[in-house]
């Protein structure tokens, strides 16, 4: 990608989805609803180190659900393909927060991306590490190449007031043997790990990693096999848009993750990463501006992976 014709791609779609203002934001996380929903920004990050942004690219927000692919990331590190055995990987086909399907398959999530897998991936991470927050934390820092970054402890606290749902999702699948450790503890990573607040300079950067091969971009330093960083973009594109995910192919085709933040992160892999920050969301909990930011440009510089 040449610098000065991305860049004014980036002005140029930032001028096209400004004024969407169709959805509304997450105010069932009241700390959530505070947010000026009028904000933009989009950042792209490439495997070779060059960085283009533009709007408010350098705020930070709460990842919210973006967290569970990183999440995903380091529990990966620590058992494989064990986590097979607890969390499956097929496309759920309903909201983020459905209790039925976990009902009906016994207290085993259809995917990581959802809320009921990543709360199980929280409690291998809490089984397995010394200090499950501390710890996942700095992987975090790591992943980015940033220090300040840090839990947004009001989100953390505003989820953990309201999170009756995630409460039902947890005790469900306590109820079926599928959660190991102390429910307060696994819900009190899962909140903090949500609440983390990024830019989108600071998330491109951090999902290049996927579009590297699983290495670090600049250092070179292998964190993930290509058998598993080709897994975790898998897992991405058919499930880290909820049931919206077969539209996100159809219309943007990129690997992603999304949050009822209002972020975007995606993968074009051997490329570059990009992030994108909308607060509004539309009826299925994703970014309405960012989605449509997203397909414009991988329709202009002819970047899907299809």
């Amino acid at each position: 990608m040449q610098q000065e014709p991305l860049q004014d791609l980036l002005s140029g779609i930032r001028r096209s989805v400004i004024t969407n203002d169709s959805g509304t934001i997450a105010t069932y996380i009241p700390q959530l609803g505070s947010v000026d929903p009028a904000k933009f920004g989009m950042h792209v990050a490439t495997v070779d180190g060059d960085d283009f942004g533009i709007g408010d690219n350098q705020e930070r927000f709460s990842i919210q659900s973006i967290t569970k692919v990183l999440l995903l990331t380091r529990a990966k590190l620590e058992i494989g393909s064990e986590l097979n055995k607890r969390v499956g990987v097929e496309p759920s086909g309903d909201p983020f927060n459905s209790l039925i399907q976990l009902e009906y398959e016994r207290g085993v999530p259809r995917n990581p991306m959802i809320n009921a897998g990543a709360i199980v991936v929280c409690d291998l991470l809490v089984e397995l590490l010394d200090d499950p927050k501390g710890g996942y934390l700095s992987f975090v820092r790591k992943l980015s190449g940033c220090e300040t970054i840090d839990f947004d402890r009001s989100v953390a606290e505003s989820e953990a007031s309201c999170g009756f749902r995630n409460r039902s999702i947890i005790n469900l699948m306590k109820s079926f043997g599928n959660i190991r450790s102390d429910i307060e503890e696994v819900l009190d990573l899962y909140f903090h790990a949500c609440s983390i607040a990024m830019s989108c300079q600071e998330l491109a950067r951090t999902f290049s990693l996927f579009a590297n091969a699983g290495a670090l971009v600049g250092s070179g330093e292998k964190i993930l096999s290509k058998s598993r960083t080709k897994r975790i973009n898998a897992v991405m594109q058919t499930c880290g848009l909820y049931d919206e995910a077969g539209e996100f192919a159809f219309r943007v085709g990129l690997p992603a993750k999304s949050g009822v933040g209002g972020g975007i992160a995606a993968v074009h892999p051997g490329h570059y990463a990009v992030a994108v920050w909308s607060p509004r969301l539309n009826d299925k909990g994703n970014p309405a501006a960012g989605f449509a930011a997203l397909e414009l440009l991988t329709d202009q510089t002819g970047s899907s992976i299809f």
